[in-house]
């Protein structure tokens, strides 16, 4: 189970906002310019929030980069692997186990 969000996905999607409203509105204001002066006024970390605004610009498909919805896949995908994995070397033992069981020729 993943640890509870401290910051709720409301203050997320403003703050992202208003950092894309900084820089449009000063071209020359700097990506890290922007996120360091708008984390101040909400009150969330520089690093967090430009994590946030990178993540909302590759959701976006202004950069490349893997999206949300495209990460939560590939881990339901890769648990779903790992389940299966175990699933086949569980049943290679059971096979293996009966096998034995019922060949006359090997001994117990």
């Amino acid at each position: 189970m993943p640890a509870p969000r401290k910051y709720p996905q409301e203050l997320r999607e403003r703050s992202v906002r208003l950092v894309r409203e900084a820089m449009s509105q000063e071209t020359s204001l700097s990506m890290n310019a922007a996120v360091v002066r708008v984390g101040h006024r909400v009150g969330v970390n520089s690093d967090t929030l430009r994590g946030w605004v990178k993540q909302a610009r590759i959701n976006a498909g202004e950069v490349a980069g893997v999206t949300t919805t495209d990460a939560a896949t590939i881990k339901a995908l890769e648990r779903e692997v790992r389940e299966l994995k175990r699933a086949n070397e569980i049943l290679l033992a059971a096979s293996s186990f009966f096998a034995r069981e019922l060949d006359p020729r090997l001994p117990f």
